[in-house]
């Protein structure tokens, strides 16, 4: 009965263990794919290769010659804008990454607000 007991327990354990990690390895997103220039509608984003950009949004009668700058980081899942202000200041904006291909970039904000663009040139 106590070698039943401790092998109860044991297979408890073990399988306690195995639930209670984390099994999906979350590969990073290829942020080589992200640089280029993003389009969704008449919204831009532009990504360069040395983590700065700019987006501009046609409707607003804002063109690339004016748009506005910002820098970005991407880590695992996490895209992060840092959008500059003309007359100082910064305000940052993260995001959750769904999709980044070669064509498509999706992602969401915080309030589960989803975006998606397609790309129409590379840097």
């Amino acid at each position: 009965m106590r070698k039943l007991l401790y092998f109860l327990c044991l297979i408890f354990i073990t399988s306690a263990t195995i639930v209670s990690c984390d099994m999906a390895f979350d590969e990073p997103f290829n942020q080589d794919l992200l640089v280029g220039k993003w389009k969704s509608g008449t919204e831009f984003y532009k990504y360069a290769s040395d983590g700065t950009g700019t987006t501009w949004d046609e409707a607003d009668d804002v063109y690339e010659d004016e748009a506005q700058a910002f820098t970005w980081t991407l880590v695992q899942d996490e895209l992060t804008h840092i959008h500059l202000m003309e007359l100082g200041g910064s305000v940052p904006k993260v995001y959750t990454l769904t999709e980044l291909t070669s064509t498509t970039l999706k992602y969401e904000d915080g309030f589960g607000k989803q975006f998606s663009y397609t790309k129409v040139a590379s840097e």
